[in-house]
């Protein structure tokens, strides 16, 4: 500013006839202020102050916010990361105080056209308790994950000879998990399947036996441990070859050594007919209409004395439910859908018919569609 060589009569009229004499400071931050905001596309007036009154209402975003001194306010103000641009921007006056800032942070998102054969994935998988290093030993990796050779033939060699005491663990929960996958299981069941294991072959008694069965038998106790259980011959059909005589041979084998560990009896879960009826309805291609009427059936022929299995009621009430609809099954059909025997399913069906009447819900079949059934 020239004022301070003048008067200060002559220093107040030159102000007011050219105002830029005045505070020059005052001039240049204004100046400042808005080559920032031009400078920044991003960030109008207008949104500043919807910044500012969001702000206000709400706890500080610790991500896109923080404090930092401007040399334009002269203090610590929040700033603004604006990541499309790179810069930092004052909140309060529109400053760019920093401009082009590179993150240098981990890219998380994965391109397949652009990985290649590389593995883009920076983590492992997640700790597995039942292994002893809980899963977080150091592998060599193969190209593209898991499939391909070794960069390495001579290290992959060694890898694989050298000792790892839960090699067979994990073989094992592997062949648990495509069994589970199979049979649509949800996680927590092949987890428990992979506990039961686990506790048997700790105690180093199940060498010489079938692996297979052996599997296939703790996912079964599983599914009854978790209130889903599957019929034998649903676990036969994933149990890689093994027959329903040495599956019920190594699950009573299993219950025994579980019993042995713990001093008393294995909690196996009580089955009921309604645990299968909606998956062997669907099997059928029933509609929901039918389906609600076969479990309301399964659920009141529990109040009576029927000596059958679960498994061959729900067979029975499922061909009672079809045959008094216009989409009726053939006894074959039911008998492929649910595994169940076309003579079990007919002896069954010879000791409901007594109880159709109580059985069968009333808004699904009339009196005269009862006596139109079959007698057995």
């Amino acid at each position: 500013s020239l004022s301070f060589l003048l008067p200060l009569s002559l220093s107040l009229s030159l102000h007011s006839t050219f105002p830029f004499l005045s505070s020059s400071s005052s001039w240049s931050r204004q100046r400042r202020s808005r080559r920032g905001k031009e400078n920044n596309p991003h960030l109008k007036p207008t949104e500043v102050v919807l910044f500012e009154e969001k702000n206000r209402r709400k706890k500080k975003d610790e991500r896109n916010m923080s404090d930092a001194y401007c040399s334009d306010c002269k203090r610590q103000t929040e700033v603004v990361f604006d990541h499309s641009a790179g810069d930092t921007v004052c909140s309060e006056c529109g400053l760019v105080l920093e401009s082009h800032s590179i993150d240098e942070t981990s890219e998380w998102r994965t391109f397949a056209n652009e990985s290649g054969d590389n593995d883009p994935v920076r983590v492992g998988g997640p700790t597995n308790p039942l292994l002893a290093d809980g899963g977080l030993s150091t592998v060599i990796a193969k190209p593209n994950g898991a499939t391909g050779e070794f960069l390495s033939s001579s290290l992959g060699r060694w890898q694989n000879r050298g000792s790892n005491p839960d090699r067979g663990l994990i073989l094992a929960f592997k062949t648990i998990a495509t069994m589970s996958d199979r049979l649509g299981l949800v996680a927590t069941i092949k987890d428990r399947a992979n506990e039961i294991y686990k506790r048997v072959e700790d105690q180093k008694s199940s060498r010489g036996r079938n692996q297979d069965a052996l599997l296939a038998a703790c996912l079964y106790i599983a599914c009854r441990q978790e209130d889903k259980p599957r019929t034998v011959k649903e676990i036969c059909s994933v149990a890689n070859g093994a027959t329903k005589k040495e599956i019920g041979r190594a699950k009573e084998y299993i219950v025994k050594q579980l019993g042995l560990e713990n001093g008393q009896s294995v909690e196996m879960g009580t089955i009921h007919a309604g645990d299968f009826m909606r998956r062997f309805c669907s099997n059928l291609g029933m509609n929901n209409q039918a389906v609600k009427a076969a479990q309301e059936a399964v659920t009141k022929s529990e109040e009576f004395d029927i000596r059958r299995s679960p498994i061959s009621i729900a067979a029975a009430v499922i061909y009672i439910i079809t045959q008094l609809s216009d989409d009726k099954k053939p006894l074959k059909d039911i008998s492929v859908a649910t595994g169940v025997a076309e003579g079990t399913i007919r002896n069954s069906y010879k000791d409901l018919y007594p109880h159709v009447s109580k059985i069968i819900p009333g808004w699904y079949a009339k009196e005269e569609d009862l006596k139109n059934l079959c007698s057995p």
